[in-house]
């Protein structure tokens, strides 16, 4: 009898043992970067207009460097005050303001009726780059400023008056209001 009670248990401690070894070896998604890892950036609006306009406006930008544990980094976009109800577009860029070079889309922020938005996207930003072709070679061109415009060009009317904005090409209908912030004011996202 004592020896099916000695195999029993011996074969729970080895199942015990493999399930608790699956589970640290799993990347889990919550994953923390250290703080050494972290990157903040406040974007701030592009041109002395938009900020007389948004005086109060806000725009955090948080990047936790975690390709190395889970595949890609976490970009975090946190706004308040800013118009309610706007969809913003949100780009990496070469330069923060114009000509702004080479510019990867990355996806939208929506305020609230408060002028509040969030959104976190999941991608690579260390080591976001475009490669392009300059005099017949191929370059590379690293992305690592920040921009935001208004979604729709009527969104930035509040400031510009009814049609006044700049018509940009800055969302996926290919047209956009004016660039509303960037990180011109700021350092830039980690190189790799």
């Amino acid at each position: 009898m004592r020896p099916k009670v000695l195999t029993a248990a011996l074969v729970a401690l080895v199942a015990t043992a493999l399930v608790a070894s699956t589970a640290l070896a799993s990347k889990p998604h919550h994953a923390r970067a250290s703080a050494s890892d972290v990157t903040r950036l406040r974007l701030t609006p592009s041109t002395p207009e938009l900020a007389r306009c948004m005086p109060r406006a806000r725009v955090r930008v948080t990047v936790r460097s975690t390709t190395e544990t889970l595949g890609f980094d976490l970009f975090t976009v946190t706004a308040r005050h800013l118009p309610p109800k706007r969809d913003f577009t949100v780009f990496l860029l070469e330069q923060a303001g114009q000509p702004f070079g080479a510019a990867e889309y990355i996806g939208d922020i929506t305020t609230n009726r408060r002028g509040y938005a969030r959104n976190t996207f999941r991608l690579i930003v260390d080591e976001a780059f475009s490669s392009t072709l300059v005099n017949g070679q191929r370059v590379r061109v690293d992305l690592n400023r920040v921009g935001m415009w208004f979604a729709d060009p009527a969104d930035d009317d509040f400031c510009f008056g009814k049609n006044g904005g700049q018509i940009t090409p800055f969302d996926g209908d290919n047209e956009a209001g004016v660039q509303a912030f960037n990180s011109a004011n700021a350092g830039p996202l980690p190189a790799p």
